[in-house]
């Protein structure tokens, strides 16, 4: 991998030769990283050096011989995957023409891995669209059809995958055989395999986004939902996996690996300022450490797209089975049941009214029931209807629900405290100032916790804080909350390293935190935007280094320049004028000006937001720089990046408040633009405003 092509070339055409005389060994495993060397070497760039590898591995499938043959067409599967874009050029002379008939012949083959080879070298070949396939499709699809029933799973899953992929190419091909392929997938979806089992189980996610998806599923949801809510249940292996059996576990550390990387999002202005424009992430991520992709977490996904497409009809299939689920002696089938009712929130949300006031309590009381996994998952649904929550009396559901939630971050299973603090977050968002008045009982709560989590709930408690602070702003702001909540910050704040990617949740915390507690943040500020402005500076001079010298200095993780520019912005916006010292006596403007030019887009935006953001705070500073800003705002008003030309245009409407008449010579590098950004077809809401704004404060 690392050195192919330092090879002498005597060197390299040993090993090819010796990898096509031994593609037939007798021991699987050397066959096995045969094929791993030769698609190793032809990803290399080498199809094109090596024109007899494909025409020598096509004969050899005719090899009476069934380790050659599989030999060859394990490595043929792999070269498949890893060069399929090459393979489909006229830089090879087209060989699928010949490859793709030549696999079809062996879906009928006698041995059944060699039959799960043909129809995995097919399938690379069905999202493409690949011409060589499409002339043939519909003896493929025939072909898929004679292998439905086979007994080895391996190849009943490839089908599946196959059909799921012709499903978003080919839905015509399909259409004629939907009913039967409908029934068929039923049954792959409780394959007794449960790999065959989830590939299956994607088919109705894939069909839940075609137009068509009610029209064919409508007469088959009486069969299909209790297979989805069966596939929701826990495995005995998944159970295993995630320590089921284990109930406290909050004093053990967090191993490295358990901690996923944190990816930082910019800021993106929006005209009632401008707080950031989130995506709803709150999603079926209900079990994190089975990182895979599994049948739970896919029946799942399904039954929430498919609650989307049927809304309300597809209760009469679901309520039943709730009622049994929900209330069962079993733990493992409660929690299954739980994971439905969250599963349905969004699509069946107005037929689940009329029952959320007897479920609520229900749920409310399995907060504390004694199986975490069952506390953890209940905390994920009740965040899905924490809106219907919040628009009742608060005396009724939003209090005791706080006052569960609450308990349960300070769980002692990590697992819990982790949901609660989540399912905590979209409380505080749906709710806003509505929690003023427990406001003193919450931040205890979330203060205690800073003593009792490990790692990785702590980045999850950073988040909670941060979305407090976003939800209440500045009632906040009382010396008493400042009191409890800032000396645990700024401790952490002291102890992490500029190198350490902790960094990023604390600021982008403490961001939110600096902008709700406006004034009170005062007494903190100088030495956090001191070290802001000295990790942007770091990472400049780095990138700069990086880009002289590339063999000798690595490149940078901006994201930590992206996080600090971010974290100024929240201290512009909460301190106001205040902020105007610790500007005057920093260099912040040239380095927010090698900011503004970056190659990477998420750098810009934030730099745009923080001059935005100093524009209204201290423009005295701002002002003596514009004829430099200005060209460059200009030609970053491109729609193609909608964050950073959003946050560009909101820049230059807080420059033209300040400027007035002045404004005037600078306003042919924007105008165009501006008009250009009104006028296009599907215009963000958020860009919109921001420009309509720019255009009137250009006419004063």
């Amino acid at each position: 991998k690392a050195h192919f092509h330092n090879f002498p070339n005597g060197v390299t055409d040993f090993i090819k030769s010796e990898c096509l005389k031994n593609i037939g060994d007798s021991s699987p495993l050397i066959r096995a990283t045969v094929g791993i060397l030769i698609t190793t070497i032809a990803s290399k760039g080498e199809l094109q050096n090596w024109p007899e590898l494909l025409p020598k591995l096509c004969s050899l499938l005719d090899s009476e011989d069934y380790n050659t043959c599989e030999g060859a067409f394990g490595a043929l599967q792999k070269i498949c995957e890893d060069s399929a874009e090459i393979l489909d050029s006229d830089v090879l002379d087209r060989p699928l023409n010949i490859m793709i008939p030549k696999f079809l012949q062996f879906f009928k083959h006698s041995s059944p891995k060699i039959r799960s080879h043909a129809v995995a070298c097919v399938n690379q070949f069905i999202i493409s669209r690949t011409q060589a396939l499409m002339l043939h499709i519909d003896s493929f699809i025939e072909n898929l059809f004679a292998l439905a029933g086979d007994e080895e799973p391996e190849v009943r899953k490839n089908v599946c995958r196959a059909l799921v992929m012709l499903l978003e190419v080919r839905m015509d091909r399909l259409l004629p055989h939907m009913i039967s392929i409908v029934e068929y997938m039923l049954q792959r979806t409780q394959d007794q395999d449960e790999n065959v089992a989830l590939e299956a189980c994607e088919f109705w996610l894939t069909l839940a986004e075609q137009p068509i998806c009610k029209d064919v599923l409508c007469r088959h949801l009486t069969k299909l939902i209790p297979v989805l809510v069966n596939g929701m249940k826990y495995s005995e292996i998944d159970i295993i996996l995630l320590k089921g059996d284990i109930e406290e576990d909050d004093a053990i550390p967090d191993s490295e690996q358990d901690i996923r990387p944190r990816f930082h999002r910019s800021r993106t202005v929006a005209q009632q300022h401008e707080d950031g424009i989130e995506d709803d992430d709150n999603d079926l991520d209900d079990d994190d450490t089975i990182s895979d992709w599994n049948l739970r977490k896919c029946s799942a996904a399904a039954l929430d797209v498919l609650a989307n497409v049927f809304r309300d009809e597809l209760l009469p299939h679901i309520l039943p089975l709730l009622k049994e689920l929900l209330f069962h002696p079993e733990w493992v089938v409660k929690e299954s049941g739980i994971l439905v009712l969250g599963a349905i929130a969004e699509g069946c949300m107005q037929g689940m009214i009329p029952y959320l006031p007897e479920l609520i309590p229900h749920l409310i009381q399995c907060l504390s029931n004694k199986k975490a996994l069952v506390r953890s998952i209940t905390c994920w649904t009740l965040s899905r209807y924490a809106h219907w929550v919040v628009s009742q009396p608060p005396d009724t559901y939003l209090k005791p629900l706080m006052t569960e939630l609450l308990k349960r971050i300070l769980d002692s299973n990590k697992r819990v405290q982790e949901a609660a603090c989540s399912a905590f977050a979209t409380l505080e968002e749906e709710a806003c100032t509505e929690l003023v008045p427990y406001l003193a009982y919450i931040l205890d709560t979330l203060v205690f916790a800073f003593s009792k989590y490990q790692h990785k709930n702590l980045l999850i408690l950073y988040d909670a804080i941060g979305t407090l602070a976003d939800s209440v702003g500045h009632h906040l702001n009382k010396p008493e909350y400042i009191q409890m909540l800032m000396p645990p910050l700024i401790q952490k704040w002291n102890v992490l390293k500029d190198e350490d990617k902790d960094l990023f949740p604390l600021l982008e915390c403490l961001s939110s935190v600096a902008t709700a507690l406006q004034s009170g943040f005062l007494p903190y500020c100088e030495p956090v935007y001191q070290r802001c402005v000295n990790l942007v500076q770091k990472t400049l001079a780095q990138a700069m280094l990086h880009n002289a010298q590339p063999d000798q200095y690595e490149a940078p993780d901006k994201d930590f320049m992206i996080v600090a520019l971010d974290l100024l912005s929240g201290l512009a916006e909460g301190l106001g004028g205040n902020i105007e010292q610790l500007v005057a006596r920093s260099n912040i403007l040239t380095l927010m000006y090698q900011c503004m030019q970056d190659k990477m887009p998420e750098v810009r935006q934030s730099s745009f937001a923080l001059l935005g953001d100093l524009t209204k705070a201290c423009f005295q500073h701002v002002k003596p720089c514009i004829a430099d800003f200005m060209p460059i705002l200009g030609t970053n008003l491109n729609p193609e990046f909608i964050s950073v030309c959003n946050n560009a245009t909101w820049a230059i409407g807080e420059i033209s408040i300040q400027m007035g008449i002045e404004m005037q010579p600078y306003i042919p590098m924007v105008l165009h633009q501006l008009v250009e950004i009104i006028n296009r077809p599907n215009t963000p809401k958020t860009l919109l405003e921001n420009t309509g704004t720019q255009k009137l404060n250009h006419t004063w």
